[in-house]
């Protein structure tokens, strides 16, 4: 029971990483009323909202920011809470 809740956890993140990802790479290009585009920003700007918001307030961040590293902090933050969840249910095997 446990070892298929890591492996439903573990899968949910890693899904949520390629979407991020996706998303990356397909703002690089130009698309309009994109359904793709518009199904990756729905499930992955929930994270990067908030993260994009503590940037700004950071030194880091400020109005005239050209980069947005809000999808590094959340590749980042996506390992990190996958890898705590992961081995802290490993523990109970």
């Amino acid at each position: 029971m446990i070892f298929a809740l890591i492996r439903t956890i573990d899968l949910f993140f890693t899904i949520l990483y390629i979407m991020l990802f996706a998303r990356i790479i397909l703002s690089w290009f130009p698309m309009a009323n994109n359904r793709l585009l518009d199904l990756l920003y729905a499930f992955t700007e929930p994270v990067l909202a908030p993260i994009r918001k503590l940037v700004h307030r950071s030194p880091l961040g400020g109005p005239g920011m050209v980069l947005d590293f809000s999808p590094l902090i959340a590749f980042i933050l996506i390992r990190l809470v996958n890898n705590f969840l992961t081995n802290f249910l490993r523990g109970f095997l």
